[in-house]
């Protein structure tokens, strides 16, 4: 196999999805590679994937190479460190046989992932599952006795300018399936008209489908420049001593927002937020709720999840996997019923018309002249 582009490199995959032009290659450095970051990368339309980290290392079987490869996108694996520093951005390289050479200089070999490698290796990961969930639980329980003041604890909310009271309000996370999700639930969105409130780049994923957030809350690190300045509300996630690094962000933009101090995830702070401000119904897309969802976003336990889920439950509705239930399919019957449904009133206003009844003799007295009957 040989391949020819330009490499566009940097650790931090959602840094560079932002950059990548079609037809580029994407030269990452992330362990482990997760299906939203595979799902980003598929969407830039790139060339090839160039990991300097193992896509799958075996804690857990993670879904992104799979993607990848599906979608008809190589993957060059664990090339390492030092020929990932050896990449200067923007160069023009060629991927022959698994190694990379620049200018016929070797920069660094790796392996080439194959579907067949990928399901060896996400099977050997099945077996370490046990393990590593036992990790999880004791790190979700130790987290828990930290974190139960999103629980219990009387946590300072922001003022918003936007009411929650009494009112629905959607939630959206970029998160597995959100784009099918959200598609199934467009209907719901604009016959309710909720609240919609982005999480990071959630915010974006409202904006792919036309739908403006009115607040958008996190740590302001995965939402574009376009969402941020739409008009919605920003609400800076803040660790609990105060300091909120987004912020600077938001002050570098020239905008304003208030600051949400709280431990957690920016997410459990969106779905506490509108519980607390006398939300009547809270719907999630694209929510984080299992243990691969937070291993895959580099948590070693979900305790602020589990706790917020606790309190909020009995006003949430999850919306995430929806898609795969249900598909909307119009048959060719029902389509005959509707039709057949729409004529009904306009034969009834045509029978009670005297002109439509002569002019239906009429016709018929000319067709017995025609047919000599």
């Amino acid at each position: 196999m040989e391949i020819r582009g330009t490499a566009r490199k940097n650790s931090r995959t959602k840094d560079l999805v932002k950059k990548l032009k079609p037809g580029e290659i994407a030269v990452i450095n992330h362990p482990d590679l997760d299906q939203v970051a595979a799902e980003s990368l598929i969407k830039a339309d790139v060339k090839m994937v160039i990991n300097a980290s193992p896509s799958i290392t075996g804690r857990y079987p993670n879904l992104g190479p799979m993607l990848l490869v599906e979608a008809g996108i190589p993957i060059l694996d664990a090339v390492g460190p030092d020929c990932f520093n050896a990449l200067p951005e923007c160069a023009e390289i060629e991927i022959k046989g698994g190694r990379i050479y620049r200018q016929a200089q070797l920069l660094g070999e790796g392996v080439l992932l194959t579907p067949e490698r990928i399901r060896a290796a996400i099977e050997e990961a099945k077996k370490n599952l046990n393990h590593e969930l036992d990790k999880f639980i004791q790190n979700t329980l130790e987290y828990a006795l930290v974190e139960k003041d999103l629980l219990l604890g009387d946590l300072k909310l922001p003022p918003l300018r936007t009411s929650l009271y009494k009112k629905q309000v959607l939630v959206v996370v970029r998160g597995q399936n959100y784009r099918e999700d959200l598609r199934t639930i467009l209907s719901y969105v604009r016959e309710e008209k909720p609240v919609l409130i982005g999480v990071d780049g959630g915010a974006d994923a409202l904006l792919e489908f036309g739908l403006k957030p009115h607040l958008i809350i996190g740590d302001m690190d995965s939402v574009s420049n376009q969402a941020l300045r739409c008009g919605a509300e920003l609400v800076v996630h803040a660790y609990p001593n105060g300091r909120a690094p987004g912020l600077k962000r938001i002050r570098q933009l020239d905008l304003e927002a208030v600051t949400f101090p709280a431990p957690g995830t920016s997410e459990d702070l969106a779905l506490i937020l509108a519980y607390e401000k006398g939300a009547d119904l809270i719907v999630a897309v694209g929510t984080h709720s299992n243990m691969i969802d937070f291993l895959e976003k580099g948590r070693p336990g979900m305790a602020s999840t589990f706790l917020v889920r606790l309190k909020v439950g009995s006003i949430l509705v999850d919306a995430r996997g929806v898609s795969k239930l249900y598909h909307s399919r119009i048959k060719g019957g029902q389509i005959f019923m509707i039709c057949l449904a729409a004529f009904i009133p306009f034969i009834l206003v045509l029978s009670l018309n005297k002109f439509f009844w002569d002019w239906l003799r009429l016709l018929w007295l000319k067709l017995r002249l025609l047919l000599k009957i």
